[in-house]
């Protein structure tokens, strides 16, 4: 198991990519903290995994405060002294053209996308640097890097997450500590479930490949950044599209 031992934190981990790369890293061997912002969404999706095996603790995060994510590093510390990966995958969107979009609505995004980021990375990372190992994985988007109609906001936000992840880099790779950026294409979440039927048909036949991504796609690469395998990629951004942009 390419991750057995390690202790991963893994937001946004209640539903979609972030559930199905939790699933991933306990079949590797990891132990696993499910941070999503609601309890209930954290205790229905521990509940889920209960049955599946190894060992896995639930907390409700806004990863916005400061105070609610500096509290969770704590106890993810407290129950298993140490932690090797961060998966900063929590996102939402607001999505409007950019003559609409209020302040809130860029606002929010920017809230939990980027600075949310940034608050449990800056958590996590002395933990890692006294380790002398760690990883932290940064979920950006093809969006980020290619822009999308009527989402300023999030494009802004996962341009930002690859910057961060540059950044850190340079910062934490004389430390031990790796940073690197995924960039998922269209994937199969309830994301896309309020989309209409021909924009859905139209995001298909612009992927080569004929279909979208499962979130099952994107944990497995997770699962390898996080291990050692991907020892020596550091400051990456990784596309995982289908071939969307070629």
């Amino acid at each position: 198991m390419k991750l057995e031992g390690r202790v991963a934190i893994v937001t946004g981990g209640a539903a979609g990519i972030g559930l199905s790369t939790v699933r991933r890293f306990l079949r590797e061997g990891a132990r696993v903290a499910i941070v999503d912002i609601g309890a209930e969404r954290v205790e229905a999706a521990c509940t889920q995994l209960a049955g599946e095996g190894g060992e896995v603790a639930g907390y409700a995060v806004d990863v916005t405060q400061r105070a609610q994510v500096d509290a969770m590093v704590e106890a993810v510390k407290a129950r298993w002294g140490r932690i090797d990966v961060l998966l900063n995958n929590a996102g939402i969107t607001k999505d409007a053209r950019l003559v609409k979009m209020t302040e809130a609505q860029f606002d929010q995004v920017i809230g939990v996308n980027l600075k949310g980021v940034f608050e449990c990375t800056q958590a996590v990372a002395p933990t890692m640097i006294a380790q002398g190992s760690g990883v932290v994985i940064n979920a950006s988007s093809v969006v980020g890097l290619y822009g999308n109609f009527g989402q300023t906001n999030y494009a802004a936000s996962k341009a930002g997450v690859i910057g961060f992840t540059k950044t850190w880099a340079r910062e934490l790779g004389p430390k031990g500590v790796r940073a690197v950026a995924v960039c998922p294409g269209f994937i199969e979440t309830q994301i896309l479930a309020t989309i209409p039927e021909e924009v859905m048909k139209n995001m298909v036949d612009r992927v080569p490949l004929g279909r979208l991504g499962k979130p099952d796609e994107i944990a497995s690469v997770y699962a390898f950044l996080a291990s050692d395998d991907a020892s020596y990629i550091n400051g990456a951004v990784i596309e995982v599209s289908g071939g969307i942009m070629m």
